[in-house]
């Protein structure tokens, strides 16, 4: 029974963290919009979610060498890496909109409606599980 009522929950928990995962993504996409040669990335909300689904993970990684580093001149950034970590990883690159001259792919105004769009979702979520908590609560209490 219990088991039951926690379902939605752990599927919200899951949502979540891929919203959070998301946030750090397109974050990262404005943090490098001036960086030439810097390739936007995104995650695939409805492929990552299936995938957390299936087989109980909610993590991605990008498609890039194991150490997590395209050239060798390139410092390793641990703290992304480990936090987008397995091998089928919905990550991918973004469609080019607007060619750059020095081939950086980032659309300011696409990354700034993503990160809107994605925090409101976020703020959804959590406010779904907040609900559901305390519904849960008070139903435990008696109220």
């Amino acid at each position: 029974m219990f088991a039951n009522m926690t379902n939605d929950l752990d599927f919200h928990a899951k949502a979540l963290v891929l919203r959070a995962d998301r946030q750090r993504v397109i974050a990262s996409n404005i943090a490098n919009a001036d960086t030439p040669g810097y390739v936007g990335r995104d995650i695939n909300f409805k492929d990552a979610m299936n995938s957390a689904l299936d087989d109980g993970s909610h993590t991605m990684t990008p498609s890039a060498p194991s150490n997590g580093i395209s050239n060798a001149r390139h410092i390793p950034l641990q703290a992304q890496t480990a936090s987008l970590g397995s091998s089928s990883s919905p990550l991918a690159y973004t469609t080019q909109t607007q060619p750059a001259m020095d081939g950086n792919s980032v659309d300011m105004d696409r990354e700034r409606a993503n990160f809107v769009d994605n925090s409101i979702r976020y703020e959804a979520t959590l406010r779904f599980i907040n609900g559901q908590s305390k519904t849960i609560l008070s139903a435990i209490q008696g109220q």
